[in-house]
């Protein structure tokens, strides 16, 4: 017994914060069925910080056999775009968000909040104000001050809901005119001053057309929203927890039934990367990155197309955790996430991505040979491919030197080294251009080394990698950094980017196995010594692939254990 007890603590321990406000609920009959919502606005691509609160809403349904939402908070028409729609279904469905056919719309309910703007004028509680933007700041007062009425305060009932229909069958010039909650200009919180609730504004709409020339603000918006679709746990980040007094009052005066909760979590916030839809446009605009999906963002689209897959984001979102305290979490553990994953999931093969060429002398000209190797050393479910083997090879310009410092243990003059999978190797000339750079590497090989037969005779402390010349693949290769430069941070004193020069670089001429010849677009592998690649989505092409490179294999990361 007391071992089940001492389990049944450690099952109560792990539970973050929201699940046990969550178990409270139920306990106390507050909550009978689960509904979480993922409330983005429209007017960008979702970035790796929306990612946590994607699987924390919808984790969180699928624990308690729930359900989850996914609604379009696009309330502001200013920046919001289909093609954004678009995309954030395809994020959210792609990290593990299971919305189904649960997708909503905030100006969908543009009626019903109309309806209750017009229900909290009859009660006495909102008003038409005239005042400017300019003299609402000014009225509003500071965190010291108390702010002070607006003189259209006290208009009658009969007049505020004259002047509010007006406002919505556009009789009133943009900015001339708002309605005002009328709560508590001498609140200690800024929030609950009279805030605006609606706005006069002639903009088009994605959804709506020109139907509507006064839009609701977030604030009066959201908990109707959340009210309509029966959301019993509205999940935000740190930022709204000031906003959450008037969200209590917007539900608790329209009187709803089964009001939702507000519930605030900290943001995850990644060091040295670029999350501001903002400066991301500009990226996209100036041309300096080749969209919101360029693999050195860190968009979800960015991140899938550079090759990082769901299960890596969950597992960095697990190691992240939940919690009321903002923290900021390094890019290298995101990185360990991917590694984690790919490690034993795809096939490792070999990639030359700085060519120079080897000759076999004594290897018979013209004859191919095909040895098998095993996909990934590791997990021998992945099964064997034949790799093409002959007298002229590519390998890596770095894995020979013509005088090498000391501890270098690959091809250099009279060393011997093993080409991976297959026989040892000695160099015994080279060759080089006009301007000193090798060109070719001649060797002799030991046919009785071959990889797999045993042999025991003499050991070699190198192992280099290699493609055959005939049959190898000309590939693309892209290799990113951050875009920005780490050492000196995201941002200059002017508030510009601080971007990284070299966050990109091209290597052409590169040659892979003929295994590859089929990849498509996003297949995974591991290139043998140089990291873990992935044919990229947007420009490749099944007669020129393109590689991104998803992640070094080294790692500067040190999980706990």
């Amino acid at each position: 017994m007391e071992k089940e007890h001492v389990s049944e603590e450690k099952e109560v321990v792990t539970k973050n914060f929201i699940e046990q406000i969550i178990d409270k609920d139920i306990a106390e009959g507050k909550c009978k069925k689960v509904i979480t919502r993922f409330p983005p606005e429209p007017n960008g691509y979702l970035h790796i910080g929306h990612a946590k609160s994607i699987l924390l809403n919808s984790g969180l349904a699928e624990k308690y056999n729930g359900q989850f939402n996914l609604r379009f908070d696009d309330t502001n028409p200013t920046k919001e775009k289909t093609e954004f729609v678009k995309s954030i279904e395809d994020d959210v469905q792609w990290i593990g968000g299971k919305f189904d056919d649960r997708v909503f719309f905030a100006s969908n309910y543009f009626e019903q909040m109309y309806e209750a703007a017009v229900t909290l004028i009859k009660k006495g509680k909102a008003y038409v104000c005239d005042l400017n933007a300019d003299e609402i700041r000014e009225y509003r007062g500071t965190l010291t001050e108390p702010g002070k009425n607006s003189p259209y305060r006290d208009r009658s009932v009969e007049e505020n809901l004259a002047l509010f229909e007006q406002m919505k069958n556009g009789e009133f010039a943009d900015g001339t005119k708002v309605l005002r909650a009328k709560i508590d200009m001498a609140s200690p919180n800024i929030n609950m001053r009279d805030p605006i609730l609606y706005r006069v504004a002639r903009m088009t709409h994605h959804n709506t057309g020109d139907k509507w020339c006064i839009y609701p603000m977030y604030d009066f918006a959201h908990p109707i929203e959340d009210a309509i679709e029966g959301v019993t746990h509205s999940i935000c980040t740190l930022e709204f927890e000031d906003h959450r007094p008037l969200y209590d009052w917007v539900v608790t005066e329209l009187g709803y039934e089964n009001p939702p909760k507000q519930i605030e979590f900290a943001k995850l916030y990644l060091t040295n990367v670029i999350t501001g839809k903002r400066y991301i446009k500009k990226l996209v605009e100036e041309g300096i990155v080749d969209g919101w999906d360029d693999p050195r963002l860190v968009s979800i689209a960015a991140l899938r197309r550079r090759g990082f897959t769901p299960e890596s984001i969950r597992k960095f979102m697990e190691l992240c955790g939940v919690s009321k305290s903002n923290s900021s979490v390094d890019y290298a553990m995101l990185e360990y996430c991917i590694r984690e994953d790919l490690k034993m999931k795809n096939d490792r093969v070999m990639a030359v991505l700085d060519p120079i060429k080897l000759i076999i002398d004594n290897y018979p000209e013209g004859e191919i040979e095909y040895l098998d190797v095993q996909n990934n050393q590791e997990n021998e479910e992945l099964g064997t491919r034949k790799v093409p083997f002959g007298r002229e090879l590519y390998i890596d310009r770095e894995d020979f030197m013509i005088e090498p410092p000391k501890k270098y243990f690959r091809l250099y003059p009279g060393n011997e080294v093993r080409l991976m999978h297959a026989y040892f190797v000695k160099c015994i000339d080279y060759k080089t251009d006009e301007n000193g750079n090798v060109i070719e590497v001649h060797c002799t090989y030991d046919k009785e080394t071959r990889s797999g037969s045993g042999f025991t005779g003499r050991k070699v402390k190198g192992t280099i990698h290699w493609v055959e010349c005939t049959t190898a693949v000309p590939v693309e290769v892209r290799n990113y950094e951050n875009i920005v430069n780490e050492e000196l941070g995201v941002y200059n004193e002017d508030g510009s980017l601080n971007l990284n020069p070299n966050s990109l670089t091209v290597l052409k001429n590169c040659f892979v196995e003929p295994y590859l010849k089929g990849a498509k677009a996003l297949d995974r592998f591991q290139f043998v010594r140089h990291g873990y690649f992935c044919v990229d989505s947007k420009d490749s092409r099944e007669d020129k692939l393109v590689f991104n490179r998803i992640v070094s294999l080294k790692s500067s990361y040190k999980p706990n254990k």
